[in-house]
């Protein structure tokens, strides 16, 4: 039949697939060891199940290795990868996204740890620790995590050299030096592609959606209470540091979300477009130049002095003077101001006066009826003005992070009988009294004031110096500032508020500044650490396509863009790679221990006259030169033995190599006199 030539065809003969080199125990426990280090910051983030889970299968694939037991079948991995995965989607309600991703990342190491056999399962789990290492900087990018994970790297890198080179023979800390070296080869490769790689705009850690919540900062809003829980916290809002005369305390006011509308206890933001040009005004005298890194706080705006001249890239200004940028501030962002403490502004618009001149339709009667007197009475708008600052000036009101309560009319409640407040409830009861005195007024929130850093030379700004003033419209300077909390505690302003509360000690430990307690190194070695932090923040968190031009220009390079800096960046490391491949080339015959350190001898022989002759043998040339110089007859004499012993003789213990070594290095030929 025309088939059965196909029917009687021998078959062929299948390949028998090599077996796959089993792990050895001494890789297998150093990727252990890694693995841990790279998870065990993010205990802190996932959930504690997780953290156990990933705990308890390390510790039982630790057992099996020592131990030699067998590995769980595939059924009971299967399964607890199942429940891993379900845990992780009732946890987070999602797969997706940082968190999830990352406990999902953790739960999936834990399962493959348990079917870890050959070396291929190890290089899976090499890179699966590589992503918890960079996923650590999802959280992070301080310089305790960035060291930690440094180490970590370390560790992970010596069970790769480990999984890669089963049998060279490495072993105690050998593979852990071999990492070092590697990576000390590396640094001058990751140097230029951090200088030179094209920056993109936007964080480099983040993401988008759920990077960096529940951030600390100023709120698009304000009540009673909110900007005092703020400054309990002593962390760092942002830097600044000064290109001209540092301000005095009095113009150090680093404006920050305006607000307009007033409900009768919360005051809220008016959505305003921000324009490409700074808003009209007229500067008046010497402008400050200075520069800000501001911490990331998921949100717009950005925080400068008033008022803003020159707008940063990529942001804009709104008729309120409030700096936004186009995205969230999800990194350690740098910006470059300029800005004039003393202004007048334009005119006021019909939409403005609407909004500056708002109130509830009804409560805090008694409120109203002052601010009617003052109307009533006074002709100018700078009178009524005075009579609201006289009012908190003369009566008796306490300035204090604990006020009372405040009851329905809440205005009336603190002006009229508990008179103790913050600079919140001030600033609000001060703009009430100016609308309804026919005064356009509105609420100013940010900061005031910063602590001098002298050892970095810049201004520390913490969330304890969270702060409300206001601005009232005057015909004859346009919008003015008023901080009615600085006619109550005038230390406020001038010495910060550590001066102006009776009790300091309910300021977090870095925000009391105003003392010389027995404590005091403790705050400077709080300050020498945070001008570290400085550096690295400007130098590294905060090196985007902004920082990276003004280094580059600053080295000569001119204005650059991507195609140039890449076309550097290539060149830069083609240099490097052919000075590699130079040094390795000379290097080319000497990677025998043994040979290289004989080599070092006879080189340092050689440069004083000494030269060995291509028919002298080892001990021929040893006793040559001994004869010649009789003072290093004996030094010459051993390091001659000992090499002729390693290369020609039937055996040579590591001991014989290091002393070699060791001969050599302290070796020396001195010029005769």
């Amino acid at each position: 039949m025309p088939w059965s030539w196909q029917k009687n065809r021998p078959e062929r003969a299948k390949a028998a697939k090599p077996p796959e080199e089993p792990l050895t125990r001494s890789a297998l426990i150093w990727l252990l060891a890694a693995l841990v280090l790279a998870a065990a910051p993010h205990a802190s983030e996932l959930p504690i199940w997780l953290s156990v889970l990933f705990a308890t299968v390390a510790g039982w694939r630790g057992f099996i290795a020592l131990r030699g037991k067998s590995l769980p079948p595939r059924w009971l991995l299967l399964l607890l990868a199942l429940l891993a995965g379900a845990g992780v989607l009732i946890d987070y309600r999602t797969l997706f996204g940082r968190d999830a991703g990352v406990a999902l990342m953790v739960a999936m190491t834990a399962c493959k740890l348990l079917e870890t056999r050959v070396l291929r399962d190890g290089v899976v789990l090499v890179f699966l620790g590589y992503l918890l290492v960079m996923s650590n900087l999802l959280y992070s990018q301080e310089i305790p995590m960035v060291v930690y994970l440094f180490a970590a790297v370390l560790v992970m890198l010596a069970a790769q050299t480990l999984i890669h080179r089963p049998h060279a023979g490495l072993r105690g800390v050998a593979p852990l030096r071999l990492a070092g070296m590697m990576v000390l080869q590396a640094i001058p490769v990751m140097l230029i592609l951090f200088v030179l790689f094209p920056r993109i705009s936007g964080p480099l850690w983040g993401l988008p959606k759920d990077a960096y919540k529940g951030r600390t900062g100023l709120s698009d809003e304000m009540m009673p209470g909110t900007v005092s829980e703020l400054v309990r916290s002593d962390a760092v809002a942002f830097r600044a540091r000064f290109a001209s005369a540092t301000p005095p305390p009095n113009q150090r006011y680093w404006r920050g979300p305006v607000l307009w509308r007033f409900d009768g206890r919360r005051w809220t933001r008016h959505e305003e477009l921000p324009a490409k040009i700074p808003a009209t005004f007229v500067p008046e005298g010497v402008a400050v130049d200075y520069s800000v890194i501001l911490e990331p706080s998921n949100r717009r705006w950005l925080f400068a002095l008033d008022l803003p001249a020159r707008l940063p890239p990529r942001t804009g200004i709104t008729a309120s003077f409030q700096l936004l940028r186009d995205q969230p501030v999800n990194e350690v962002y740098r910006y470059e101001m300029r800005s004039y403490p003393n202004y007048r502004t334009g005119e006021l618009t019909a939409a403005e006066r609407f909004r500056g001149l708002q109130l509830p339709a009804r409560g805090d009667p008694r409120a109203r009826a002052l601010a009617a007197q003052w109307r009533e009475r006074m002709t100018r708008p700078e009178d009524r003005v005075g009579a609201a600052l006289a009012l908190f000036r003369e009566q008796v009101f306490y300035y204090t992070l604990t006020p009372p309560l405040l009851g329905a009319d809440s205005v009336d409640d603190f002006l009229f009988r508990t008179r103790q407040g913050f600079c919140e409830h001030y600033a609000s009861a001060f703009v009430f009294l100016m609308r309804a005195a026919g005064v356009p007024a509105r609420v100013v929130t940010g900061y005031q004031g910063g602590e001098a850093n002298d050892l970095g030379g810049y201004f520390i700004v913490r969330q304890s110096d969270a702060h409300a003033w206001a601005e009232v419209w005057l015909a004859e300077r346009g919008w003015a500032r008023v901080d009615p909390t600085a006619a109550v505690a005038p230390g406020r302003v001038r010495d910060g508020l550590y001066a102006a509360l009776a009790d300091p000690g309910l300021l977090p430990f870095l925000a009391r500044r105003g003392g010389r307690g027995e404590y005091e190194w403790l705050r400077q070695l709080a300050l020498s650490w945070d001008a570290l932090n400085n550096s690295w923040n400007e130098w590294v968190l905060a090196y985007g396509p902004d920082r990276q031009k003004e280094f580059l220009s600053g080295l000569g390079f001119g204005p650059v863009d991507w195609a140039e800096m890449t076309v550097a960046m290539t060149v830069a490391l083609g240099g490097f790679g052919l000075l590699v491949v130079g040094w390795r080339w000379r290097r080319r015959g000497t990677r025998d221990p043994v040979a290289r350190a004989w080599q070092r001898f006879c080189v340092r022989l050689a440069r004083r006259g000494l030269a060995r002759g291509l028919h002298e043998g080892p001990l021929d040339f040893t006793e040559r030169v001994a004869a010649s110089r009789p003072e290093l007859a004996a030094s010459v004499r051993e390091i001659g033995r000992l090499y002729a012993a390693l290369r020609y003789g039937p055996t040579g213990s590591p001991a014989d190599v290091r002393q070699l070594q060791w001969r050599v290095g302290r070796f020396r030929v001195r010029t005769p006199r």
